[in-house]
């Protein structure tokens, strides 16, 4: 923290975590630039990045503690004592009646490493429950679930490095131009500097990434499975298998190749919507390159079949031996700026630090070990994830909820069923910086956190790169450290011996310790080496100097048997059928100079003024069928309810499939909060909703 100069940060925005310059004056952040130094950005920015000078100092921060003892009378101000005491006794309470898997806590991939890591040390390791889990199921845990699956352990194999060595990009479900501008000025780069480099994009939607495409899969959303597995069926019939790589460093490829032989480009073309000689043209294109790089955000992820799609791009790359190696490999692009480090520290509800498992026993008496509780403290049952979290809240199973820097009532699916549940709740603590949130409206404690610039901690980002974020600035009003608040908590529980630390730096040396002989082994850095480098990538075990840019190089995986596992996938509907009640999908994502339920971006003027209201964007074919005119409004209803829009009519879209942005939620309208009308479905394995497929129906105001 200074008063004048300059300190070096990392973008709380998307998990490209772009290096920062942030330049202080009289104690106030004034500007934000682009670390020409940092090896994930080299100065470049987007503008969101660019301009979060000005969301700190709006009228809305929260700046002291509040309470009240129930949600039809007002919030008076506390002190910071009386505020965690008001907590701890309420979720006491809930705990003598119900045990403790009547409490759970919903966190955030804005929180840093080390407040993810004391959120599950307390839940997990001294309340003893699972019950932690985090809006990054929203966001990953398709692919995290896959990369365990296929190679043992979720880890990332690739390098931004990549980016500029790959002969062929295949993007799928990824508008990366809008939701990771600066990767893809990249790939924008290396097409440009090579004429013989070839991109393919699978998206329903012509998006600004799709308009660079040689070839544009424009597939009916929820067929991506059949795609890939026909995209590999036709590869095996061209004869441009690897079969020197899977033979010495795979497993399961029998039962794969007989499941995507059904998957020819012919048999598959009419159901998914693209011709069969673009899918041809795709497979080939991919199978030839001399590096083939796959790039997938939440158009895979957000799906009752989003583990299956991942594990299908998996196959791609195992196939083709496109993993290990300079521009190859499958590269899951997270969309938070610390979920790969909430995937580290066991900041899901089936995860306990250092990639491990409640459900290993081995597992749990390690963490017990080191964590210095009694053996069996640490439940073998997973705990609720975000949907089913919620779910319980509702029908009273969880009767104390601990919300940290996010906000579920606008981000969650079937948004009015989340909203409910939480004026169930006897409690509902909401640590955050800003309020009113559509959360913060149903919280009974409020405790105000220090924003991106006012503490300091790590953050992981999507290629395994460890960053320090330095603190700039102090704090406004009383609002504090996320870490601070979790200690506080901790201490009024009874457990403030364990959660004595002096800093944050503390917090890191502690838990790198637990990534000790592990896939991720950190315990080589520390706080002194991460600000000299501008950040390393794990692993990086004692005594080795400088990260690890690329995994599986060696072509030996962290499975039992060493090698790579292929797993057959068949194609599967959405959970949602299309009938002649709810004749259209509808399928949700991003805007440029947004992010999520807009807390921040949504006060910047520069930002709100692309697009200054949400819409609905529809085929010039459907909105002609049906009477829809540019600029009117519509209403588009679900089996859950129903919202309004104003049309955007335009060519980028399929017929039959309708887009509209997530950040509007009810704080703007309730008319216009489309999350109220998503589907609640979720994956079997990864319980990640299926917040890209909707049934809806779509008609004129």
């Amino acid at each position: 923290m200074i008063e004048n100069g300059s300190v070096r940060s990392v973008c709380p925005y998307c998990a490209t975590g772009c290096g920062l310059v942030v330049e202080v004056r009289n104690g106030h952040v004034r500007s934000v630039r682009g670390d020409k130094h940092h090896p994930s950005n080299f100065g470049s920015l987007c503008r969101k990045g660019a301009l979060l000078d000005e969301v700190l100092d709006t009228p809305d921060r929260l700046l002291y503690p509040q309470v009240r003892d129930s949600l039809d009378q007002p919030f008076r101000r506390v002190t910071w004592d009386e505020a965690i005491a008001f907590a701890a006794s309420r979720f006491k309470a809930s705990i003598e009646r119900g045990g403790p898997d009547s409490v759970a806590f919903y966190g955030s991939g804005q929180l840093l490493t080390e407040d993810y890591y004391l959120f599950g040390k307390l839940a997990k390791g001294y309340i003893g429950t699972n019950n932690q889990d985090t809006n990054s199921r929203l966001c990953m845990t398709s692919a995290s679930a896959a990369y365990g699956m296929a190679f043992g352990v979720d880890g990332p194999p690739c390098t931004y490095e990549d980016i500029d060595a790959a002969d062929t990009f295949l993007i799928l479900g990824a508008n990366i131009e809008a939701c990771h501008p600066v990767l893809f000025k990249r790939i924008e780069q290396r097409k440009r500097g090579n004429r013989n480099v070839r991109v393919i994009v699978v998206d329903p939607r012509r998006t600004p990434t799709a308009a660079i495409a040689d070839i544009h899969l424009a597939v009916r959303p929820g067929t991506d499975v059949a795609l890939l597995n026909s995209m590999l069926a036709e590869i095996v019939i061209a004869g441009l298998v690897d079969e020197a790589f899977i033979d010495a460093h795979t497993e399961g490829w029998g039962e794969t190749l007989a499941a995507a032989k059904r998957y020819t480009a012919e048999r598959v073309a009419r159901g998914i919507g693209v011709d069969a000689e673009d899918i041809r043209r795709a497979a080939l294109a991919y199978a030839r390159a001399g590096a083939a790089l796959s790039l997938w955000t939440m158009g895979a992820n957000q799906s009752t079949a989003g583990v299956d799609k991942n594990l299908a791009l998996i196959n791609l790359a195992l196939a083709t031996g496109n993993i290990g190696r300079p521009g190859a490999g499958p590269f899951s692009l997270t969309g938070q700026p610390n979920a790969m480090g909430g995937r580290e520290a066991g900041g899901l509800a089936h995860t306990l630090p250092g990639h491990r498992s409640v459900a290993n026993p081995e597992h749990r008496r390690e963490m017990e070990e080191f964590w210095g509780v009694p053996e069996e403290t640490i439940s073998a049952k997973p705990g609720l994830t975000a949907v089913e979290m919620f779910d319980a809240i509702g029908k009273r199973q969880v009767t104390a909820v601990w919300i940290a820097a996010t906000n579920p009532v606008a981000s969650m699916p079937n948004a009015d069923a989340v909203a409910g549940a939480l004026r169930t709740a006897d409690v509902v603590v909401v640590q955050d910086a800003y309020h009113p949130t559509e959360t913060t409206q149903l919280a009974h404690v409020l405790l105000p956190a220090a924003q991106w610039s006012e503490h300091a901690g790590t953050m992981t980002n999507a290629e395994r790169r460890v960053c320090v974020l330095e603190q700039a600035t102090a704090a406004p009003g009383e609002a504090q450290p996320d870490w601070q608040i979790f200690c506080r908590f901790a201490e009024a529980m009874g457990h403030g011996e364990a959660f004595a630390y002096q800093n944050v730096e503390a917090i890191f040396e502690e838990f790198k310790q637990t990534t000790a002989g592990r896939d991720l082994d950190m315990t080589g850095m520390s706080y002194e080496l991460l600000r000299a480098s501008g950040g390393l990538q794990w692993p990086l075990p004692t005594g080795r100097r400088g990260g690890t840019k690329r995994l599986y190089a060696d072509g030996i995986f962290p499975t039992s048997s060493g090698r790579a596992r292929f797993n057959a996938v068949e194609y599967r509907p959405a959970a949602e059928p299309i009938d002649a009640d709810f004749p259209f999908i509808l399928t949700t994502g991003r805007v440029k100079d947004q992010w999520h339920t807009r807390t921040r971006t949504g006060k910047v003027k520069k930002l709100v003024a692309g697009d200054p209201e949400p819409f609905i964007e529809i085929s010039p074919f459907d909105a002609r069928d049906l009477g829809i005119e540019q600029g009117k409004l519509v209403e588009v209803a679900s089996r859950r309810s129903a919202v309004r829009l104003r049309a955007r009519v335009t060519d980028t879209m399929r017929p039959g499939v309708l887009f509209v942005p997530f950040h509007w939620s009810r704080l703007w309208s309730t008319e216009t909060d489309v999350n109220r009308i998503v589907s609640g479905a979720f994956d079997p394995i990864s319980k990640e909703p299926e917040l890209k497929y909707t049934a809806v129906s779509i008609h004129r105001v």
